[in-house]
């Protein structure tokens, strides 16, 4: 069995971190500065982490070639399976002319951009991570602001920035669930914690959404509306997740916040008129939707409406699901390797199971809801075939990006080099309040998902904060809530959002370059939070 060691170069922490992190700054410069394609970025990354594993912590090839295609296959399923499905549903909606309908009817309640975005970017968006989460928010969200012309870019910068608050609740809370699995903590105290954390944030996220778009003066004229989405959806978001529980927190956050919005646009509307340089021009917006009877807007929204339900029976029947599932032990990774103190309570095997959930994935249902939306709104399965195969051939880049960030990630967990990044966030001692958000930033960023970043880091969050005398609640809800920050500069978030959107592939480095900036002000506001929690209000904390 190999053996971790975290500090392989000179036994020096710092050294060693310096150069765990080579992979990271290799995605950095390639995507931020060299604008690079982030399928390019991503093998590039993939190949610093080979070479680091094998030639800094002496990993045997063998277990490193199963550490790679052990992430490659998490990440084609069930997170590609879910962006596959997602898109592939929008394409049939938009080949059988119900996209436009759709259009006409959210045009109906408002032509206004900033307003469409918050409907549909921020609530909409948030009820769809609650109801499935892994990517399907931002492809699904994406792909419906395009289609109300909006540029790709914006849509998917748009999408990115307001999947942040919701995503520690995603697919029925099953983040928070991960967390207290690993940690052993109380799932209600932890979902308090979490919820504690980021309903502040929640405040003013659809502000800050509206101000990127188009600067102080834009949100001048929708600041009602921003306020009322804002505190609906904080106010649910933390009375739900502080006395009900995780699996309804962002379904009934978003719901609540959907139907103020709605009510509020029936009585009012902006004063001012606006236009994204790259999105809509003010003749577009003035423009008054087509008017549909009541049977064709429910026709035509009912692929989603059907996405929802399924996806929610699916989510409360996991257990009847998994029943038919594939569960082996990844070969020549699976307790090869020896996790030990103090990244893990005790040194122990590092399990490498591989589940194989055809039937419960989100992408599954989104499946089964695209064949019988085709069929329902009269597509032909010739017809359906075709967009299958050319959905195929729109994401098959994404795919390739998707599959080598995880193998990149699972790279670094099991050579060790994630546990010596860890560690040195640790060392930080009285600030490590802050830096403990961002360790769940950074676990996101690598991985795309804050249930991986919960797993990879949770227990380590607890270990450091009793070694330093601090709420170990605090610390692992900071995980959780730091990690939604890093969402959406994570390759696998990048590449989503691009398939989804039909984005240029030089663009995509542009969108990194455009949210890692938002990506660290906001992972920055949330240690801030935790900060205050720590050491200003310790009586609030939970």
């Amino acid at each position: 069995m190999w053996t971790h060691n975290y500090t392989p170069l000179s036994g020096s922490l710092g050294l060693s971190a310096l150069v765990a992190a080579v992979p990271i700054f290799t995605l950095v410069v390639l995507l931020g500065i060299l604008r690079k394609p982030a399928w390019l970025a991503a093998l590039c990354g993939l190949g610093a982490a080979v070479l680091m594993a094998m030639g800094l912590y002496g990993m045997p090839a063998p277990i490193v070639f199963a550490a790679v295609t052990y992430g490659a296959a998490q990440g084609l399923f069930p997170i590609g399976w879910v962006v596959f499905t997602a898109v592939l549903l929008y394409r049939i909606t938009q080949e059988t002319g119900k996209f436009e309908i759709i259009k006409d009817s959210i045009g109906s309640l408002s032509s206004d951009p900033r307003l469409q975005a918050l409907l549909i970017a921020f609530a909409f968006g948030a009820f769809i991570e609650g109801a499935s989460g892994f990517g399907t928010p931002i492809a699904v969200a994406a792909a419906m602001l395009t289609g109300l012309g909006f540029s790709p870019f914006y849509a998917a910068a748009i999408c990115l920035l307001a999947n942040t608050c919701p995503v520690a609740f995603g697919s029925i809370g099953i983040p928070i669930t991960t967390l207290a699995q690993v940690t052993g903590l109380p799932e209600m105290r932890l979902s308090a914690g979490v919820g504690r954390i980021c309903a502040p944030l929640s405040l003013f996220v659809p502000s800050y959404l509206i101000a990127v778009m188009g600067g102080m003066k834009a949100l001048k004229g929708v600041l009602l509306a921003c306020v009322i989405c804002g505190i609906s959806f904080a106010g649910v978001q933390f009375v739900v997740s502080n006395y009900v529980g995780v699996q309804l927190t962002d379904i009934l956050a978003s719901l609540t916040a959907m139907a103020c919005l709605a009510l509020l646009f029936k009585v009012w509307k902006p004063k001012d008129q606006f236009a994204m340089s790259e999105g809509k021009s003010l003749a577009e917006q003035s423009v008054a939707p087509v008017r549909h009877p009541a049977g064709e807007i429910f026709m035509a929204w009912l692929p989603y409406i059907l996405l929802v339900i399924i996806v929610l029976v699916w989510g409360y029947n996991q257990t009847f699901l998994r029943g038919v599932s594939k569960v082996f032990n990844w070969p020549g990774l699976h307790n090869a390797v020896q996790i030990v103190p103090p990244v893990s309570k005790i040194p122990g095997p590092y399990a490498a199971p591989y589940r194989f959930d055809w039937l419960s994935a989100s992408g599954t249902a989104c499946l089964i809801v695209s064949v019988v939306s085709a069929f329902l709104l009269g597509m032909s399965p010739g017809k359906l075939v075709s967009v299958f195969f050319r959905t195929v051939r729109q994401l098959a880049l994404a795919e390739l990006t998707i599959a080598c960030v995880m193998g990149l990630a699972y790279l670094m967990n099991y050579s060790g080099a994630t546990g010596t990044l860890g560690l040195g966030f640790a060392a930080t001692g009285v600030l490590f309040p802050f830096f403990s958000a961002w360790l769940g930033w950074l676990g996101v960023f690598l991985t795309g998902s804050d249930t991986s970043a919960n797993a990879l880091f949770g227990n380590l969050q607890v270990v450091t904060a009793n070694q330093l005398n601090m709420n170990s609640v605090l610390m692992a809800s900071s995980n959780s809530a730091g990690g939604v920050m890093g969402k959406m500069i994570s390759l696998t978030s990048v590449a989503v959002a691009s398939a989804a959107t039909g984005m240029k592939r030089a663009d995509e480095a542009r969108l990194f370059r455009f949210t890692i900036r938002h990506s660290v002000t906001l992972a920055t506001v949330i240690g801030f939070i935790v900060i205050f929690y720590a050491y200003v209000a310790p009586q609030l904390a939970p």
